[in-house]
């Protein structure tokens, strides 16, 4: 089968100067990074000292056996008190994925997660901004084969955001086509 990359070269870019009459292969969109986020405050905020510890283990494992890279954890700027909020109190994770492991990941993410989810339909074009970078959002974690259900002690969701250098949505919607992105017609 052939990757992600091979095909960015091979059958992506080739259309792409075509459809959009690009002179140079470095003015046709690529994938410049990709962002996987995800926010477990109102989690921990429920949680005692020790089970948030658990709590945020867990994803923080989850998330690197997904991406293939530890995350960043993320604190809250503010103190909000009707969220129970206190500033400085962990509330998420972050992983930036680029060259090798951004390829992996999207093969993994197109080919094999999106597709088991539970009553998938296809991606919205709407997730594409006006600037080219499409925002998916993947309810469950347990949709990778890496993570096994059983032993997964929390379930989450996470975002991600696939940051392109495409300059304008029609050409952002096309490149995704071209990768294989199952987008709704």
């Amino acid at each position: 089968m052939i990757s992600l990359k091979e095909k960015i070269q091979k059958e992506v870019l080739p259309a792409m100067m075509k459809e959009f009459g690009y002179k140079n292969t470095l003015t046709a969109p690529k994938i410049i990074k990709v962002v996987v986020n995800t926010g477990f405050g109102r989690q921990i905020v429920s949680a005692t000292g020790e089970e948030s510890k658990k709590i945020k283990e867990s994803i923080a494992n989850d998330l690197t056996i997904i991406c293939g890279q530890k995350p960043i954890l993320t604190k809250a700027k503010k103190s909000i008190s009707s969220f129970k909020l206190r500033e400085g109190l962990v509330i998420g994770a972050k992983i930036t994925l680029r060259r090798k492991r951004m390829y992996d990941f999207l093969e993994r993410l197109v080919g094999l997660a999106i597709p088991r989810t539970r009553d998938f339909q296809g991606l919205d074009p709407k997730c594409i901004d006006r600037k080219g970078n499409m925002t998916i959002a993947v309810k469950e974690h347990i949709s990778f084969p890496e993570i096994s259900p059983e032993k997964s002690r929390v379930n989450f969701s996470f975002e991600v955001t696939i940051v392109t250098s495409a300059k304008t949505k029609e050409e952002a919607e096309k490149f995704f086509r071209l990768l294989g992105f199952p987008l709704k017609n």
